[in-house]
């Protein structure tokens, strides 16, 4: 990449949320400017500490978050080269489906320039990845140009086997590093 490229990392509430950490890590590391920010639920799994070490810039975790701007969202999101969520909820997709916009996730995500691409990696229970109400939503995002990485087969958090697990970091990070190299 010939210039430094901006991800927002959307982090919502998933078990898989501490795996992001390395994620935000990884994109750091491949010479990303990555904003990391955390929907509520997604504060109780990890907190902002560990993000901000690896990526050197601060947390967005509400709305009323100031930078330079008292409009962080808007700002954060004119500049992004990629919009990333994950882990991304069955609740984050939906959002993202509805436009609804009531933390700094969903109005980054409602504010980027409609070319910026949205990558998402779900993690969920199977039965909820499977559900219609979520298929149907996916559906709706995939229809809009969103790009989908899983979820994964195999053991979750809650005991089940079978689809819903977050996809492996690598694959991820290799995602939406091909991503950026289309722009």
């Amino acid at each position: 990449m010939s210039k430094l490229k901006n991800i927002v990392l959307g982090v919502s509430g998933s078990i898989a949320a501490h795996k992001a950490i390395d994620l935000a890590s990884s994109l750091s590391k491949s010479g990303c400017i990555v904003n990391v920010m955390l929907t509520a639920d997604a504060e109780e799994f990890v907190r902002p500490l560990p993000f901000e070490t690896l990526t050197g810039r601060p947390v967005i975790s509400s709305l009323y978050d100031r930078g330079e701007s008292s409009v962080l969202h808007v700002n954060i999101a004119d500049e992004a080269d990629l919009m990333l969520l994950a882990p991304a909820t069955a609740n984050t997709i939906a959002k993202l489906a509805c436009g609804i916009a009531n933390d700094p996730l969903s109005c980054t995500a409602l504010a980027l320039n409609p070319d910026t691409p949205i990558l998402v990696a779900p993690a969920m229970n199977g039965k909820m990845w499977k559900h219609p109400a979520t298929q149907s939503n996916v559906s709706i995002l995939r229809d809009r140009g969103i790009v989908f990485i899983g979820p994964d087969e195999g053991m979750l958090s809650c005991g089940y086997e079978g689809i819903g697990r977050f996809w492996p970091i690598e694959g991820i990070s290799d995602k939406a590093l091909e991503l950026l190299k289309c722009l």
